[in-house]
């Protein structure tokens, strides 16, 4: 089976650099509750890195129901709106063990693509995807860099 591999642009907005310049930018993580109803949740450049080219790494807060479907299904679909297309990323999961500093609690994951869907609009531009403003930035900021800091050189 071929790998699928992340598309540049991806990791080049993954990279875990430059997050005050990407803090608008919001993915939505989808996973199946115990249910088998989806759920939704948003996810920043601050918790989520393409660790290298089929792999990404992620850390969530700790017992959400995310984190709980997650650990759980071992799949998601991240759904990232960048630049005028939008991906579907179907992943695999492997939770690792959890991450206590004196800035973050976190799980960890990491998530190899198991199916890529890059999708835009034959009849319009998609202009934006899901964007937020934090309210206190420096703060949710250098949180941010210190995750993204375990995420790169804290290997699984």
């Amino acid at each position: 089976m071929m790998k699928t591999a992340i598309p540049e642009a991806l990791m080049t907005l993954l990279s875990g650099e430059n997050l005050k310049d990407k803090q608008r930018e919001a993915f939505l993580l989808q996973t199946v509750n115990e249910d088998g109803w989806p759920h939704s949740a948003m996810i920043s450049v601050g918790e989520v890195i393409a660790a290298d080219p089929y792999t990404f790494r992620l850390m969530l807060w700790p017992n959400t129901m995310t984190t709980l479907n997650l650990m759980r299904s071992k799949k998601a679909q991240l759904v990232i709106i960048y630049e005028g297309l939008v991906y579907y990323i179907k992943l695999q999961m492997k939770h690792h063990s959890a991450v206590h500093s004196d800035v973050h609690t976190g799980e960890r994951f990491s998530a190899h693509i198991h199916a890529l869907k890059i999708d835009q609009a034959k009849y319009a531009e998609i202009e934006t995807g899901v964007q937020v403003r934090l309210h206190n930035p420096d703060r949710v900021i250098d949180r941010w860099q210190a995750q993204v800091e375990i995420l790169k050189h804290n290997p699984y």
